[in-house]
């Protein structure tokens, strides 16, 4: 029984995590497109990444442990996606290099660090629940904090210097943030894998 009330509690703060995600992919989608933000884009697809984590999650609490396990070697490659976004959005740039707009930038930043932090604690009693599958979502919500705190600095970095480096710096950081969080999440899922073997 108190197993299941800890998986009702966990089931509903995933889902109003997603729903948080979901609604700042939005805004900050719409900012990256405007001012043309290379970091914006790759967080925006971070955004996404985390809804589809929670939604997950939510769905797989009630599975056993192997289904779950195998769950979690899922998730390890959607925490690739946001990689894969940057790199995509970096192609395009490549040909006309523009920074993009410090003060939009700093300001949608400061937003992704409310939204995320706001996440990371209501996950952050349920990190060691369900073994990798709110491993994922605990690291995907501390991991996008640290890239909104990057966020944050290229901006006021791009106000001074009016170069598009700090923007791609801290759209590779993010890169390889979701990509070490892949590899960790991988793994603990593998070791569910392997005790339940």
């Amino acid at each position: 029984m108190m197993e299941e009330d800890s998986n009702t509690d966990l089931r509903r703060i995933v889902v109003i995590v997603a729903l948080l995600n979901l609604a700042y992919l939005c805004v900050e989608f719409a900012v990256a497109r405007a001012i043309g933000s290379i970091s914006l884009f790759a967080d925006s697809v971070d955004f996404l990444e985390d809804a589809s984590v929670n939604l997950l999650i939510g769905l797989a609490l009630g599975w056993s442990s192997t289904a779950r396990a195998r769950v979690g070697m899922a998730m390890a490659g959607i925490l690739l996606v946001p990689a894969l976004g940057f790199v995509w959005a970096l192609w395009g740039e490549w040909g006309h290099p523009v920074p993009p707009e410090a003060f939009a930038l700093s300001l949608t930043g400061v937003g992704a660090l409310a939204v995320n932090l706001t996440c990371a604690v209501l996950l952050a009693g349920f990190r060691h629940h369900s073994g990798s599958l709110t491993k994922a979502a605990f690291l995907s919500a501390r991991n996008d904090a640290l890239a909104n705190v990057a966020i944050i600095g290229a901006g006021v970095v791009t106000a001074y210097s009016m170069s598009i480096w700090p923007d791609i710096i801290v759209g590779l950081g993010i890169a390889a943030m979701n990509l070490d969080a892949a590899r960790e999440v991988w793994e603990a899922a593998h070791e569910e894998r392997r005790a339940k073997s």
